[in-house]
């Protein structure tokens, strides 16, 4: 029998308490919540704030592709200016930047000021990203890092579960700008915890930039980044069109097109999770799996679009596998490059790169006349596409397999 001294006990104790998750883990996720819930809350009051500021409607949509931009080419550049310091200030820099954002946005009486607004925000948005994610991989043991990674990243998802039809109720029933006051105030709050919570990380050794820059030389890395563009891409060429499918193709009514949305946040919570434990061992198989999944779901609903259960379940099937991958996405990076937040950074803006391509492209070919189901074909070829990009990844992990085998 085991010998349970108290010496033993407390090494047990001790041991437990190490694999345990850091408080600091889950500060982050509402950081990550908060800036999403600012992302989406535009999509959510579009005819509000349109009819409030006496623009289009179109105009209030260049809004969320403004947001977009603003991440995937101002975030980096924020990051560059916040290379030499400490991760923990610089996270709390990037707080008060959104917090100046958002504020603005509430506060604004026109159209330029409001785009002026958004810009700010979705700047700070993509390097907060970058600076989370290299703070979570410091606090935590490298076997725990793609767990952590996929609790912080849940913060996504929670975003678009209950940021986007929070944004929306208080836009509708109060005033669109109070949807700006209240995530300022989400922001103030998460930063004033991370203040007191964080762990003061030991400052990353001064690297250049050109030291930084040196990484992006390396061409693994930009077919590791083409993997998650295309994954992202294929999965939002459909999201972005999933109700007018649902409504005029599929036949469903609203109410159950909110029902079906909700599993679909559902099912992204559940594909969050799964890739989380399994992606620290079985990084390749797991993107493969999902790739493959993804490319099926999306021709099965692209195929059966108008029948309402096989409908249903492509719906589901995207959720598990779409933006899922993320943790898996993000440990790839960082195993190829170095975890830096300009790394994560620029990883993010190709990721948010793959949203504005991926519904670009499923419109595009809307109007080009090839039906509502065309975003769907569009969602295929590029998960298959992406599929093609881990083939050097997957040889490799058959030959090493093979050898071990031997």
């Amino acid at each position: 029998m085991e010998n349970l001294s108290p010496s033993n006990m407390n090494n047990c104790h001790t041991t437990k308490k190490h694999k345990s998750i850091p408080l600091a883990i889950y500060i982050l996720t509402i950081g990550i919540f908060t800036i999403v819930t600012s992302e989406f809350q535009v999509t959510g009051m579009v005819p509000i704030m349109a009819y409030d500021l006496g623009v289009s409607i179109s105009q209030i949509g260049y809004l969320v592709s403004l947001y977009a931009l603003a991440m995937a080419f101002g975030g980096p550049l924020l990051a560059t200016g916040l290379l030499k310091t400490s991760p923990k200030t610089a996270l709390i820099s990037l707080y008060v930047t959104f917090i100046i954002g958002e504020i603005l946005g509430a506060l604004a009486n026109s159209y330029p000021m409001l785009m002026v607004a958004r810009i700010i925000t979705g700047a700070a948005s993509g390097a907060f990203f970058g600076v989370a994610l290299a703070i979570c991989v410091e606090i935590v043991r490298e076997q725990q890092r793609a767990w952590a990674i996929s609790i912080v990243l849940s913060g996504i998802m929670l975003g678009t579960i209950l940021g986007l039809p929070m944004a929306n109720l208080i836009g509708t029933y109060v005033d669109w700008r109070e949807s700006f006051w209240t995530t300022s105030v989400l922001a103030t709050i998460a930063s004033v915890i991370s203040i007191f919570y964080l762990p003061s990380i030991p400052k990353i050794p001064a690297i250049s930039l050109r030291a930084e820059l040196r990484e992006l030389k390396n061409l693994k890395l930009w077919c590791v980044f083409s993997t998650s563009l295309l994954i992202i891409g294929a999965t939002f060429a459909a999201f972005t069109y999933f109700i007018p499918i649902l409504k005029e193709v599929t036949g469903y009514s609203d109410d159950m097109i909110a029902s079906l949305l909700i599993l679909y946040g559902i099912a992204t919570i559940v594909g969050n999770i799964v890739v989380g434990k399994f992606a620290d061992r079985h990084i390749i198989t797991v993107l493969t799996i999902g790739l493959i999944s993804l490319t099926l779901f999306l021709l099965l609903f692209g195929l059966f679009a108008d029948n309402k259960s096989l409908a249903a379940l492509s719906l589901i099937g995207i959720g598990l596998v779409g933006v899922t991958m993320n943790p898996a996405m993000v440990i790839r990076v960082m195993r190829t490059a170095n975890s830096r937040p300009l790394v994560n950074t620029i990883h993010s803006s190709v990721i948010t790169l793959g949203v504005v391509i991926g519904s670009f492209l499923g419109g595009l070919c809307i109007d080009l006349g090839w039906g509502l189901q065309a975003p769907l074909w569009v969602g295929a070829l590029m998960a298959f596409i992406g599929l093609t990009t881990l083939l050097p990844d997957i040889f490799t992990l058959y030959k090493e397999n093979n050898t071990a085998n031997r």
